[in-house]
């Protein structure tokens, strides 16, 4: 049988491969399994307005850019029976990267074509969503001075935090996890469903994104000097044995601060205000994956997909 995939692309978003992409897609996609559509973007929100309108009429919605277009594609597709598929060509790609999905657009595609669909869990951050990592403290503050900048790419972003890291100060966070409060001096506090922001930078080795768990990543207050050991924690994932960090896996959590929280969603900076509350949102999207990547296999609370009530976002 025939299923129909839209494809929504963001010209403007990542490392400029979406030029020859319609091309590609029209090439490389199993026209004996699919009926192919596609949409180019054009202004801010209009990927969630598309996806939105989508569920229902489309068996598969594809986000072709980045980490925020996957991020806001994904979002209109929550709770629905329409699945997520992405062809990354952002900078960081970290739920693509998580998804074993290739970053050959051609490669990708043909997986795409191959697909199989599985359920996963989204975190919800007060009225935002996050499909792979959410955070406040330094990432989040970098999230909202990155993107102020004209010059884009892992390069420019590398350069802010070398320009920022020396100065940025640790902050002490009210935090409520599952009904325990503790204060917590945190340089950043992450909420993982996947294992890494992108780029292969892992805050959360062991997360699993259908668990049902939201990985809570504490980097405390530590000596500068220690910073490249830290670096290289997080690139060999060993994160969750370096000192500093502490995780704890929760179902909901809350945080205080007495200053307004800067926070980031997949990347894109929000603003949080002084109170903060985070929960997991288990088994509420479809996501398309390489029949390679099913070596993670989803949990026994998959079946319950089919049963979970239409989560509707304003």
């Amino acid at each position: 049988m025939i299923q129909k995939a839209l494809f929504i692309i963001n010209p403007v978003s990542g490392i400029g491969r979406q030029k020859s992409i319609e091309d590609i897609i029209q090439s490389e996609m199993n026209r004996k399994k699919w009926e192919v559509e596609i949409i180019t973007t054009t202004h801010a929100g209009h990927g969630f307005e598309i996806s939105s309108r989508a569920t229902g009429h489309y068996d598969l919605v594809v986000a072709v850019g980045g980490d925020g277009t996957v991020n806001e594609i994904g979002r209109g597709l929550i709770g629905s029976k329409t699945a997520l598929g992405i062809i990354p060509t952002g900078s960081g790609n970290g739920l693509a990267r998580h998804l074993e999905i290739p970053f050959k657009i051609n490669r990708a595609l043909q997986a795409l074509s191959e697909a199989k669909f599985r359920a996963i869990d989204v975190i919800k951050v007060n009225e935002f969503y996050s499909l792979n990592v959410a955070g406040i403290g330094f990432d989040a503050y970098i999230s909202h001075r990155f993107a102020n900048r004209k010059n884009r790419g892992p390069l420019a972003y590398m350069q802010l935090i070398t320009k920022e890291f020396a100065t940025y100060k640790s902050s002490v966070y009210k935090v409520t996890i599952d009904e325990q409060t503790q204060d917590w001096d945190a340089f950043l506090i992450s909420f993982a469903n996947s294992t890494q922001y992108g780029n292969n930078v892992h805050i959360a080795p062991q997360a699993r994104i259908d668990d049902g768990l939201i990985d809570v990543c504490f980097i405390r207050d530590f000596p500068k000097v220690t910073a490249p050991a830290l670096l290289i924690s997080l690139l060999d994932q060993s994160i969750d044995k370096n000192k500093y960090d502490v995780i704890v896996k929760a179902r909901k959590v809350t945080i205080h601060h007495p200053v307004n929280i800067l926070g980031h969603v997949d990347g894109e900076p929000v603003h949080l205000g002084k109170d903060v509350e985070v929960e997991i949102l288990p088994l509420a999207l479809k996501v398309a994956v390489p029949p390679t990547h099913l070596k993670q296999t989803q949990n026994i609370f998959s079946p319950l997909m089919e049963m979970l009530p239409k989560i509707t976002i304003n």
